[in-house]
């Protein structure tokens, strides 16, 4: 069954403070990099199922495609390419409002090592993921901050010890690719393996969190 959830409490890890409230355009001043341009916008034709809103946001791995479905996020993508990215709104023209300025405050904080857990609502069902992957997901969402795991080790907790390639599958096609890290699930020789993002995004992402981990 499909149910949202909450990215899972971390064992040591620690959340940043919550950003501050109003306009999402406070968040700026913090974080110099949001200040990027973006590509503007088309509309979109309203359909009659629910669409998600899209918002494009400036990082230090590029601009992030981040969909939201009510308060649920449903995909992150990285550099969205046309025709795909006309259907984005850069985060300087969203309204600002107190559950847009935590969403995109966290993340802000996390890429500016200042925030260890997101706590994001997510919504694995809306990108079509599958229950099998879905499981696999959450249990990578497990992995503590700063901590890696390797696929091998996924793969015989979610008692499929065989299966190493469709692991190496599910993460590639992960929908949520930094909310649900599957960033630390590297290779069984200890190297980084593949990522969704490409693997220069998946050492720049372990690096953040190795300077801001704890020692065991």
């Amino acid at each position: 069954m499909c149910s949202r959830w909450k990215s899972s409490c971390r064992p040591g890890a620690r959340g940043g403070g919550k950003p501050a409230k109003g306009s999402s355009q406070g968040v700026f001043a913090c974080y110099p990099w949001l200040e990027m341009e973006a590509q503007p916008s088309l509309s979109s034709t309203p359909e009659s199922a629910p669409q998600p809103l899209r918002i494009l946001m400036p990082s230090p791995l590029g601009p992030l495609g981040i969909e939201i479905l009510g308060t649920a996020l449903t995909r992150v993508r990285f550099e969205p390419a046309e025709p795909e990215l006309s259907t984005f709104t850069p985060l300087h023209e969203i309204d600002g409002s107190d559950f847009l300025d935590e969403v995109f405050g966290r993340l802000a904080e996390y890429f500016a090592g200042a925030r260890r857990r997101l706590d994001l609502e997510l919504d694995l069902c809306a990108s079509g993921t599958d229950p099998f992957a879905r499981r696999v997901l959450k249990e990578a969402a497990k992995i503590p901050y700063g901590r890696t795991r390797t696929c091998r080790s996924l793969a015989e907790t979610v008692g499929r010890p065989d299966c190493g390639a469709e692991m190496v599958a599910i993460l590639l096609a992960n929908p949520l690719p930094i909310v649900v890290p599957c960033h630390r699930v590297v290779a069984e020789d200890g190297t980084p393996g593949e990522y969704v993002g490409g693997v220069p995004r998946k050492l720049w992402l372990l690096e953040l969190e190795a300077q801001g981990s704890e020692p065991l």
